[in-house]
């Protein structure tokens, strides 16, 4: 295969993953304008935010298995010429049913991750795959991009809707540029599978597992990246541009340290990876859990955010390497989980505002959940965790 073109096909679907991850996140750094502006309330505010991750998690498992079948060309085509609709629909919105609609068909734009994986492991040989599966990741700054320049345009505007109708634009250039410029890989191997057989993938016990981490380091990365603006607006009474900003250095952390656990998943088990990931985050939760000050939670908030990233890498290395012809169907599953990590904690984080005024306890869940995590991954009496070993 032309070397040139898989790094093409690499460069394109990072490129795509970053622009929809962007306009994914594009509600999150201007939700305190928006409730201003339609006076809604905490909870309300956190649904808005939390809708577009539902579909965009559930979308990732038919994207997924439509990859598979009909290659990741046509499908990132398809899904970002769709994505153009919500992104105009929701400069029409006047209340919170139109958030919610439009919010929600947006969510299509989340389930990219799930095209861009089995197109680029397809390009690539299994010792390489950790890091351009690490390096695509990188797609993860969009919403970092959301949130440094999305208050900053609203400013000089003097309203939110430029946000939407500049990345309805963007996106519809992508779409031409990806589908004029990207190839699919050659196929080789045995006849692809219908959508009963590839579902049957969720008999696989290494499918959930990879699952329940990706639930917490990706869903960690999505709930943070949403609700940190906010945050830091309500409990340290931050301005939108400075909350942006610092919500940025989160997300390109995180982001940047994913190829390095790509990269140390080829070089090293993953399993020490995901043992330290998962040892290090119900710690730091817990720290988060009694509000401290304002350095101290940077610090914390910054080695999350590594740690995250790492995970990420870590269990990305594994999807091709355990499902190398199953590669699409097992990254839109684990992606759904991923999602639905990041669609569940807005939602838990305003109820807890709500009823007891601060966002103390909506930390413990994840100090819970992360140390689930490390329980399965010490126990290592399973095929993922043995093959993640040897390899």
């Amino acid at each position: 295969m032309p070397k040139y073109k898989a790094w093409i096909a690499l460069l394109m679907a990072t490129l795509s993953f970053t622009i929809t991850f962007a306009v994914w996140s594009l509600l999150s750094p201007l939700a305190t304008q928006i409730q201003q502006e339609f006076h809604l309330s905490e909870m309300e505010v956190s649904i808005m935010l939390a809708v577009p991750v539902i579909l965009g998690s559930l979308a990732r498992i038919p994207m997924g298995l439509l990859t598979d079948r009909f290659g990741g060309r046509r499908v990132m085509t398809f899904l970002l010429l769709f994505t153009t609709v919500p992104l105009l629909g929701m400069t029409t919105s006047t209340g919170l049913w139109g958030f919610l609609l439009w919010g929600f068909l947006l969510g299509v734009a989340g389930s990219s991750f799930a095209v861009g994986v089995p197109l680029v492991n397809s390009w690539f040989p299994p010792e390489r795959q950790g890091l351009v599966i690490g390096i695509f990741g990188i797609g993860n700054v969009g919403s970092a991009i959301s949130a440094s320049l999305a208050p900053q345009i609203s400013r000089l505007a003097g309203n939110w809707r430029p946000n939407f109708w500049a990345g309805a634009i963007i996106i519809l250039v992508m779409a031409l540029a990806f589908y004029l410029l990207v190839s699919d890989a050659p196929q080789t191997g045995a006849k692809k599978q219908s959508a009963r057989q590839q579902l049957t993938l969720l008999k696989r016990k290494e499918v959930w597992l990879l699952s329940l981490f990706y639930f917490v380091t990706f869903g960690g990365l999505v709930a943070f990246g949403l609700y940190l603006p906010k945050l830091l607006i309500d409990n340290f009474g931050l301005d939108k541009i400075d909350a942006g900003n610092r919500t940025a250095i989160f997300v390109m952390a995180a982001t940047f340290t994913r190829p390095l656990g790509g990269w140390l998943s080829d070089k090293v088990s993953a399993r020490l990876l995901v043992r330290i990931v998962f040892t290090g985050l119900p710690v730091l939760a817990l720290i988060l859990a009694f509000q401290p000050t304002m350095p101290i939670l940077t610090i914390c908030f910054l080695l999350i955010a590594l740690l995250l990233g790492i995970g990420n890498g870590a269990v990305f290395k594994l999807v091709p390497q355990q499902f190398p012809k199953e590669a699409g169907t097992v990254t839109g599953l684990v992606g759904a989980a991923g999602g639905l990590g990041g669609f569940f904690p807005p939602i838990v984080m305003g109820m807890i505002k709500t009823m007891t005024g601060a966002y103390t306890l909506g930390y413990i869940p994840l100090a819970l959940l992360a140390a689930l995590c490390l329980f399965f991954s010490l126990r290592g009496t399973n095929n993922l965790m043995r093959a993640a070993s040897a390899s």
